[in-house]
């Protein structure tokens, strides 16, 4: 289920250096080097794929940009919440 502004911004604050914008929560990671950020991605992209929810992620050497959103609620959800917990989780924050 599609979540309220206001119930996003205060879940935003459990997940330091997100931020929900044009109807996503997102957050740019800086990693060590190449290979530290290919690591992170890798991560991401098997426990995307495990629980069936993607998200969007630009590469530019050591900085990981990710953006989630569940398409088919035209907004941000809980699975959107899960995967910014787990994806903090894989950086170590």
């Amino acid at each position: 289920m599609k979540l309220t502004k206001q119930e996003i911004e205060t879940r935003l604050k459990n997940l330091p250096g997100w931020q929900y914008a044009d109807g996503s929560i997102k957050k740019d990671f800086k990693l060590k080097d190449f290979q530290e950020a290919m690591g992170f991605v890798v991560k991401i992209a098997l426990e995307a794929e495990r629980v069936q929810h993607h998200p969007d992620i630009t590469i530019e050497y050591n900085r990981v940009k990710i953006i989630l959103t569940t398409h088919s609620e035209e907004g941000v959800t809980g699975k959107d919440f899960d995967a910014a917990e787990k994806i903090q989780k894989f950086a170590g924050a």
